[in-house]
């Protein structure tokens, strides 16, 4: 038996943040991963045996800063990465081979690279005629993809190169494998793989698929909360409406929707909130707009005022803060505001970066402004940071298509 059949299998882990395994045990060579060894470490493990030359590793690593001798801050840099590993706990030995100007990873253990093992499965995949083993394969690859490629290197002009290259060959690996389990009719396995996934990239649409495999296998509460959450989702996050594609799963769960026969009450306990919250009601935008065509209806028959009012963080000068930062850092204390200011029969929802709309049912336009003041003064206890305003605009749905009457105030807080 060889001295590498003997030791415990060395693993490489550069999807997400980099890491070792010796065996069992991690191995934690250096707590910045951003240093100059172990961004060499990273380089060597990626090149494997083909290695890499020395002017193109000299590149790599101070090609953008200014050092009179490169070469030798490369051997001091290799010495420290040696010494680093064995210290770390692995078995004594030099690691970095050198020869004919090519720098390579050399172990006497077995040295498993999960970059390199995924790009050499769907290698395999590609060549493979037999439907079955290729979907073996290329669920094999698509369980080592853990996300971006080297993301504490991400600035590196060579890992962003290759982690476009892997998350294109993610993607593509996952559309196919997804097809295959639906002509399979292997819809669990399906939820199972898109998972991860939406958790990685979650503006990709990936719940589409999941929806489909909610529909197929007839669990139509879970596919409406998978499209709900989505659409909360891009909206909060991006302020833009649910996409064709994903409306078009929304029309399918529809039409595809069977609801048993329920009485009354069993129907309004589906309908119930799940706990009693305290203060004003958040919904997303599409709800509010539902809501607001409603009550328009009941105001003509009833004649009831209600406003509409439109919040909006601003500068000293009045000018939205929309696209800066300070507004994804105050929208949470704003949200928090607002729903512990109003009523519980009132209703509010995040119209765009920085703007809030609300809707206030059974009162006038002085009592708006009180409100709006009211909203402003729990802000200022909650946000304390006394940079930012709100701004305030109120109209009467029943006037809600003409220009809307401006609050002449933008309270600092």
């Amino acid at each position: 038996m060889t001295m590498k059949q003997e030791l415990p299998a060395l693993k490489i882990h550069m999807f997400g943040h980099i890491s070792m395994t010796y065996g069992d045990k991690p191995i934690l060579f250096y707590k910045n991963n951003v240093t100059k060894a172990v961004k060499l470490a990273a380089i060597l493990f990626f090149q494997g045996e083909e290695g890499i030359e020395r002017s193109r590793l000299i590149e790599e690593l101070y090609g953008r800063e200014e050092i009179s001798d490169a070469a030798n801050s490369l051997r001091v840099t290799a010495h420290r990465l040696k010494k680093a590993l064995i210290e770390a706990g692995l078995p004594s030995h030099e690691y970095i081979a050198i020869k004919d100007g090519i720098y390579r990873w050399s172990s006497p253990m077995e040295t498993i690279v999960d970059a390199v093992q995924f790009r050499e499965l769907l290698d395999a995949a590609d060549q493979q005629t037999a439907e079955d083993e290729r979907a073996n394969l290329l669920r094999e690859a698509i369980t080592l993809y853990k996300g971006e490629f080297l993301q504490e290197m991400s600035g590196e002009y060579w890992v962003l190169l290759e982690d476009v290259q892997y998350k294109k060959r993610y993607t593509k690996a996952l559309s196919e494998l997804c097809r295959y389990l639906e002509q399979q009719g292997e819809y669990e396995e399906l939820l199972s793989i898109c998972e991860p996934a939406c958790e990685l990239y979650p503006f990709d649409e990936w719940q589409a698929v999941k929806i489909d495999a909610y529909i197929a296998l007839g669990r139509y509460d879970e596919a409406l909360k998978e499209y709900e959450d989505a659409a909360k989702l891009f909206f909060e996050e991006l302020g833009v409406n649910p996409s064709d594609t994903m409306l078009s799963r929304l029309k399918k769960l529809e039409d595809n929707m069977n609801r048993r026969h329920q009485t009354l009450s069993e129907i309004k306990e589906q309908l119930k909130e799940e706990k009693r919250e305290s203060g004003a009601f958040y919904c997303s935008f599409h709800s509010f707009r539902d809501e607001y065509r409603m009550v328009r209806r009941i105001m003509e028959r009833s004649g009831q005022s209600i406003y509409l009012v439109l919040c909006t963080i601003t500068d000293e000068k009045g000018r939205p803060l929309e696209h800066h930062d300070p507004v994804k850092d105050t929208e949470k204390q704003l949200h928090d505001a607002i729903k512990d200011s109003l009523r519980r029969c009132d209703s509010f929802t995040r119209y765009s970066p920085g703007q809030y709309l609300i809707l206030l049912v059974g009162t006038n336009g002085e009592n708006c402004e009180v409100v709006c003041r009211r909203i402003s003064r729990r802000f200022s206890q909650i946000y304390k940071s006394g940079s930012d305003y709100l701004g305030w605009h109120i109209s009467s749905v029943a006037d809600v298509e003409n220009e809307p009457l401006g609050i002449p105030f933008a309270e600092k807080n």
